[in-house]
């Protein structure tokens, strides 16, 4: 009997360090596999990051060469004062009153004030250039010619001058000029002149242009600007 009560105890002990060692197997076990995959998310995190730093370059690259392709195709972008410091580029269109009218004409007598708008249904546009009108003899002293260019019929944009009486005659543009000189979509329509100004002085150079969304230029303000840009 003496023997039973030994063997007893001896058995339970051993069960319990056997039962310590497996738990402390199975612990060891779980920090490794926890060790494993942290490695994996740090190596997943690494990896994105490169691939995503590799995508922003790749697109800031594609861009910038993108840009200066455009710009070598089309070195008079849709924006009229990149054309400043440039040879104008030249045009002949109707007016309003039957004549062919051509910017190279005015080369060596007279600077020139391009006045681009919406034309016909802008009465912000046609005020304008009937305050413009009411300054013609300053304009005229200060040696500058201002055409105002519009893209509508003479049908549709002499109806809105008879009403503000304005004696100027318009420029009929097809859509080209306006284009060209980066007025397109300035204003309130995508496709049609915004408000905008261009000044081309006495040898064809454009010395400044200026776009206005808010539809309005004092003329004294444009007189001002003008003359500065031709000094």
């Amino acid at each position: 009997m003496s023997n039973d009560l030994h063997t007893a105890p001896t058995k339970k002990s051993e069960q319990k360090r056997v039962a310590i060692e497996e738990r402390a197997r199975q612990l060891k076990d779980q920090r490794q596999r926890q060790q494993r995959r942290s490695r994996l998310v740090k190596a997943a995190w690494i990896t994105a990051s490169v691939l995503a730093v590799a995508l922003v370059t790749t697109l800031i690259v594609s861009t910038a060469l993108s840009g200066m392709s455009n710009e070598t195709a089309n070195p008079a972008s849709p924006d009229g004062a990149s054309l400043v410091g440039r040879s104008a580029p030249d045009f002949t269109m109707p007016d309003t009153s039957g004549q062919e009218v051509s910017l190279a004409s005015f080369r060596g007598s007279s600077a020139v004030i391009l006045y681009f708008s919406e034309g016909a249904g802008c009465e912000a546009c046609i005020v304008q250039m009937k305050a413009i009108e009411q300054k013609q003899a300053e304009f005229s002293k200060a040696g500058f010619t201002v055409l105002p260019i519009v893209m509508n019929t003479s049908a549709q944009i002499e109806a809105d001058t008879a009403s503000y009486a304005v004696k100027t005659p318009f420029l009929i543009d097809g859509g080209t000029a306006s284009a060209v000189y980066g007025t397109l979509g300035k204003g309130m329509h995508e496709g049609m002149p915004g408000h905008s100004f261009v000044v081309v002085d006495k040898d064809g150079v454009v010395r400044w242009s200026g776009d206005y969304p808010s539809m309005w230029l004092d003329p004294s303000e444009l007189l001002s600007k003008a003359s500065d840009a031709i000094k």
